[in-house]
């Protein structure tokens, strides 16, 4: 235990008409630094997640931070980038400055502007996140990835077409409660299961409501040293922080079984020393509900190939016995890929402090956090706990 998250800022996640990335960046960044109640001249070091990949026509955006305030100039400030897990990645990198005592205070800020980029180069931006060499050409983008991925799930383990409706329809009604969300909604299990108009099929097995949303969005984190974070007003520690990175092309993995994600749960949960079972809650990255699906049999909820299990039994409702996505997930909340980690850290912290409103868990004591990039390549999981 070497840092804590210390304050925390996020704006609404969605079409955001007449905000700039720049605008989302120095927003969470003035407005994270006054949650945590410390001054910009007492960061030592800026962390900033983006993506980008053609979404932003200002590809140097690490020193766009600095604009928060005059008091963060001179600063060291790096961009960070890892697919979908770049927010998580940003929040590991400062983690690391303060656990090699190179930093006391780190700034941390995750953010994405998706939106005003035409539909056609969204798909062509996303695969840059795939082994373009080998599936660049695949039909649909990203959700052609996880089509083929919940095509060969079905083909081996049968038609799994009722579980993907079962979380698509709990994340939405998760999301109801979350103010951030870009869809707050409950849509109903009968809806996300039936092919409609409304929910056309995308691709593969998946229609509209399994796939996750095209978003603008930002969120930060301030982290601190444990000495430091114990003298401000709430104290969130990281119990454990484990990044696992696989194969890029999928033809080298069992795309199936999401290796890289079993790894850094195993590894988080022994450095945390604790089990699944321990954790009050996680936020996992259900980019696709096929990706949750595979991801409960990952983390260990239940074993290879019974992943509809977890949802037909409830053991992942906001009330069951390991709350998955209370928050709404990506599902519900969207997906601007460089804030989805900051995102997912800051609504862990929230639940932690008894302050995510109506998403909270009752009694949450330990948060756990799975975020992946491509198809679980780049893979953290956090296990969050407060102590002040």
């Amino acid at each position: 235990m070497t840092a804590c998250i210390v304050g925390w800022a996020h704006t609404p996640f969605g079409r955001l008409e007449g905000e700039t990335l720049e605008g989302l960046i120095v927003r969470v960044a003035t407005q994270a630094l006054a949650d945590a109640g410390i001054a910009a001249a007492d960061v030592d070091e800026i962390v900033l997640g983006h993506f980008n990949a053609g979404f932003s026509a200002q590809d140097f955006t690490a020193a766009l931070v600095l604009q928060a305030s005059p008091e963060l100039r001179f600063k060291r400030a790096s961009r960070v980038e890892n697919a979908c897990a770049t927010g998580s990645a940003a929040v590991h990198q400062g983690l690391k400055a303060i656990a090699a005592k190179a930093a006391r205070i780190v700034l941390v800020v995750g953010a994405e502007q998706m939106t005003t980029t035409p539909a056609a180069e969204i798909g062509r931006n996303l695969l840059k996140a795939s082994y373009v060499r080998e599936e660049a050409d695949i039909d649909g983008g990203f959700a052609g990835i996880f089509g083929q991925i919940a095509a060969r799930y079905f083909q081996r383990w049968g038609d799994q077409s009722d579980a993907l409706a079962r979380i698509a329809a709990k994340n939405h009604k998760n999301g109801v409660g979350n103010p951030y969300a870009q869809i707050r909604k409950d849509l109903g299990y009968e809806f996300c299961r039936t092919e409609s108009e409304k929910n056309p099929r995308v691709a593969g097995p998946l229609k509209r409501t399994d796939c996750s949303l095209v978003s603008d969005g930002a969120a930060a984190v301030v982290l601190a040293d444990v000495a430091t974070a114990l003298k401000l007003g709430k104290a969130v520690a990281f119990r454990a922080a484990e990044h696992v990175q696989d194969f890029l092309p999928m033809s080298k993995r069992d795309v199936l079984k999401l290796e890289g994600c079993t790894q850094a749960w195993t590894r988080a949960l022994a450095s945390a020393g604790i089990a699944l079972s321990d954790l009050s809650f996680v936020e996992t990255h259900d980019c696709f509900t096929i990706a949750e699906l595979i991801e409960y049999e990952a983390m260990g909820l239940v074993p290879e190939g019974q992943g509809a299990r977890a949802v037909a039994e409830g053991l992942t409702e906001k009330n069951g016995p390991l709350p998955v996505n209370p928050s709404g997930g990506l599902k519900a909340k969207g997906h601007p890929i460089g804030a989805t980690g900051v995102s997912m850290h800051a609504l862990t912290a929230m639940q932690l402090t008894g302050a995510a409103g109506d998403t909270q868990v009752r009694n949450a004591s330990l948060g756990g956090i799975f975020n992946m990039g491509g198809t679980a390549v780049a893979n953290y999981v956090s296990i969050l706990e407060r102590i002040k």
